[in-house]
């Protein structure tokens, strides 16, 4: 896709959101798709579908220290479709986003869901995967893995997996600083292979700084995802405006794009959810 005619705004479809410059205003757009037995399982409560695939695409704005305008919805007809409208309240008025329009339509078989959200640069430059420097302090926010205990059963962490929280005021607060920006939402050490692929950069991390919320269970925490935290550089003078944990350092571009406790990673194989 990267040989279709691109906007400059697309970034080379290497990062999580496009950037459109219109008059004196900058403009983030993203677009995530969900689909049935892949991001919710038939029997979930069509409520958390809503919430997560509105908290997924506020995530990618999140990213970019964008202010959310609206949402347009691609939505196709199921059971409990009420249901989905109630959650669709919910966290539209949570995050006091609109809805702008959309799409609804009929279709047999499992359901796919879509999502364009729009924001508006509350920085510029706005940030972008690309940017990492060498000597930058990587840095994520909150604790990772509660996605993963709940999808295997446990209660307490449920909301994580089924209704996260977008850390938009987070990424308004950092956009002016970091050097590299993304949301964790393939998994840790995926998502900063990717960011070390974008800047060039090898990204050294010590996994035993990395906040977990199971560490009986620190591997799978780091790989797998859906944990919708903030994945960010920082230059090493920069004292950070939101609570986060250092992990890691930008270091020369090696012939591996990520280290990982001193040993090299040189694929992206294993490291987190691909499609």
């Amino acid at each position: 896709m990267r040989k279709l005619p691109l906007h400059p705004g697309a970034r080379g479809l290497e990062d999580d959101c496009a950037v459109l410059e219109i008059g004196q205003e900058t403009l983030i757009l993203t677009h995530d798709s969900m689909a049935e037995r892949t991001h919710w399982l038939p029997d979930a409560d069509p409520y958390d579908i809503a919430w997560k695939l509105v908290a997924t695409n506020l995530s990618d704005l999140a990213s970019k220290g964008a202010d959310p305008i609206g949402l347009l919805l691609s939505h196709t007809l199921g059971k409990e479709d009420e249901r989905f409208v109630e959650g669709l309240h919910a966290i539209l008025s949570q995050y006091d986003v609109p809805l702008l329009g959309g799409d609804t339509i009929k279709a047999d078989g499992p359901r796919t869901l879509g999502l364009t959200a729009i924001g508006r640069a509350t920085h510029t430059p706005v940030p972008a995967r690309s940017g990492a420097q060498i000597g930058d302090y990587v840095y994520v926010t909150g604790a990772l893995g509660r996605a993963m205990l709940a999808f295997v059963g446990d209660p307490a962490h449920l909301d994580a997996y089924n209704r996260p929280v977008p850390r938009l005021s987070e990424g308004q607060a950092l956009a002016p600083h970091v050097t590299a920006m993304m949301d964790i939402s393939d998994g840790l050490l995926l998502d900063a292979f990717r960011m070390a692929q974008a800047s060039e950069v090898t990204l050294s991390i010590d996994s035993s700084k990395v906040p977990v919320a199971a560490p009986e269970r620190h591997a799978d925490c780091l790989c797998w995802g859906d944990d919708y935290e903030l994945l960010f550089t920082l230059p090493p003078d920069v004292v950070p405006p939101v609570l986060c944990t250092r992990i890691g350092k930008a270091e020369p571009q090696g012939f591996a794009p990520m280290m990982l406790d001193g040993e090299p990673i040189v694929n992206s194989e294993g490291l987190g959810y691909q499609h």
